[in-house]
């Protein structure tokens, strides 16, 4: 039985598609919910706190005001689903708010914000390829000294041995294919900043060549997608990512049914429909 498509592509569906067909599909297609991870809250929180300093008049970045902003952020997550749904003690929450201090902090070792010169905070851009929608969010969309853009992606993860470099890099060509795409604009630079243990920049110039590129990786990874779809053949790549995996118990590779996914997606996605079928009526009545 054939597949419905995914309405679109990311960043983060690409990698994954590209990681673990399967993975794809249980969240793409079935999309089955995943549990929340400290990294990835905490990340969001970082982002957030960033996103609302390089918001504030250029003379106002400051340490001080970072701090400030954090402290926004972190008020803001804990009221957030993601946040609440980790569960944490009082002695995680308060490392998970030492943590995130640290990055920020480290932040003001890579650059110095109030030179920075912001376009687009948080910046969603959305370009169709044939019959694909393409999509990413970017964190940081700039201006350099000369007018050209720049594109920053803040990483809060460990930054990557010299091997993986050039793989994680692709997120960011992808930002500056549809910087190019939506906005007419090559980016002159983009760069990963990880805020992590070891702070660092890594930083490529995107081509005429790299843009291609990515176009055709794209339109190779869609093709596949849809090829998976219409023959329902999404199959498992065990690895070492398997072992953070939300979806072990539906994986034939860990003895589950891809089957019972299937299912548990309907369900939810019921669930979903009627919500906002009442929701609708509510505010019909509201009014």
């Amino acid at each position: 039985m054939a597949l419905p498509l995914p309405t679109s592509l990311s960043p983060s569906k690409v990698a994954t598609f590209k990681d673990c067909a399967l993975a794809f599909r249980f969240s793409a297609i079935d999309k089955l919910p995943e549990p929340p991870s400290v990294p990835a809250v905490k990340g969001t929180t970082v982002h957030r706190a960033l996103e609302l300093l390089l918001g504030e008049p250029a003379e106002q970045r400051t340490p001080k005001r970072a701090a400030g902003c954090l402290a926004t952020a972190l008020e803001e997550m804990r009221e957030a689903e993601e946040y609440v749904g980790l569960e944490l003690s009082a002695e995680d929450a308060a490392a998970f708010e030492r943590d995130a201090e640290a990055m920020v902090e480290r932040y003001f070792q890579l650059e110095d914000p109030r030179r920075v010169r912001p376009v687009g905070l948080e910046l969603m851009l959305e370009a169709e390829l044939g019959s694909l929608l393409v999509r990413g969010i970017i964190d940081r969309l700039e201006e350099d000294d000369d007018g050209a853009l720049v594109v920053t992606d803040y990483k809060t993860g460990r930054a990557p041995s010299v091997a993986q470099e050039q793989a994680r890099l692709g997120g960011v060509h992808f930002y500056a294919f549809l910087c190019e795409r939506t906005l007419g604009r090559r980016p002159s630079k983009v760069q990963l900043m990880y805020l992590g243990s070891q702070p660092q920049v890594i930083t490529t110039t995107p081509s005429e060549q790299s843009i291609r590129g990515m176009e055709k990786k794209l339109g190779a990874i869609w093709s596949a997608v849809e090829r998976a779809c219409e023959r329902d053949d999404f199959r498992p790549k065990q690895s070492a990512l398997c072992n953070w995996c939300a979806f072990q118990r539906y994986c034939p590779a860990f003895g589950g049914d891809p089957d019972e996914a299937r299912e548990v997606g309907l369900e939810l996605r019921a669930q979903r429909e009627a919500a906002a079928a009442v929701a609708v009526e509510v505010g019909s009545t509201a009014r």
